[in-house]
């Protein structure tokens, strides 16, 4: 067995340095009474008051969450649909074009992807809103899903369709109640990967949002080019916060889950 090395032990520090030091600053500072996000001047908690009474950054989050919602969950039945018919209809007429739409938004720059869709929207003369960013954001984040959902209908095993097919069901009621239920992780992450996606784009909102409609980032940006101010520490810091939870509760319902199975498998194997 290869021994764990001091190179190895250096090198995995100081990756792990490089990407968690700057947090715990900003999570350190983001409790600094002071003004200036540089200075410390002792332990407080105003900043947090002042970000839960800033009513347009609580809009601008509320406008995030709420276009990442619907977008990702647009891009999770359009991306599973999709998927479906890239994996399981065969060779058709317009397959590869059909393949690189889908695909296309995966290698495209933002930059082109947003400056296309403020295009179109300007050519349609669609007034720019909350609408506009979620057309966008299922637009981009629905080859994400695509990709996900096949590598997993890929590696499905289609006799159990065939099987419910025999046994009755509809093609409909088959993929209903044996297919979704079988690629539903596949189906939950890729609406996870597409909900994140959401929340973290800026270049693409800033193109198609208007006058009503800021983003989360949009503010942060807007905010930061003016200086960091302590709230922006704040607001990250909950952020941190809300995703160290999502990270947590996921890998303890995994090792739930991983268990549970474990018990199954040993319990089958004590009946035989």
């Amino acid at each position: 067995m290869r021994r764990f090395s001091w190179f190895n032990a250096t090198s995995l520090t100081l990756g792990f340095a490089f990407l968690y030091v700057p947090m715990i600053i900003l999570i350190v500072y983001s409790f600094n009474k002071s003004k200036l996000v540089t200075v410390w001047a002792g332990f407080s908690t105003h900043w947090y008051g002042e970000l839960l009474s800033n009513q347009s950054m609580l809009d601008a989050a509320w406008v995030t969450v709420k276009v990442a919602v619907v977008s990702s969950s647009i891009a999770t039945i359009l991306g599973t649909m999709a998927a479906y018919v890239i994996v399981r209809a065969g060779r058709f007429h317009g397959r590869t074009l059909f393949s690189g739409m889908i695909y296309a938004p995966l290698v495209m720059p933002e930059v082109i992807t947003g400056l296309s869709l403020l295009l179109l929207f300007i050519g349609l003369n669609v007034d720019r809103g909350v609408m506009t960013i979620v057309l966008a954001h299922t637009t981009f984040s629905m080859c994400y899903v695509s990709v996900v959902v096949s590598s997993r209908l890929v590696s499905f095993d289609q006799s159990l369709e065939e099987a419910a097919l025999d046994l009755g069901c509809s093609p409909l009621q088959a993929f209903r109640l044996v297919t979704l239920p079988i690629i539903a992780p596949a189906v939950i992450s890729g609406w996870l990967l597409a909900f994140t996606l959401s929340l973290d784009d800026l270049v693409i909102a800033s193109f198609t949002s208007g006058p009503a409609a800021t983003t989360l980032p949009m503010k942060i940006w807007s905010s930061v080019r003016l200086g960091v101010s302590p709230e922006i520490n704040a607001l990250s810091t909950i952020m941190i916060a809300l995703v160290t939870v999502g990270v947590i509760s996921a890998s303890l319902v995994n090792k739930r889950q991983a268990v549970r199975q474990k018990r199954e498998e040993q319990a089958a194997e004590r009946q035989l």
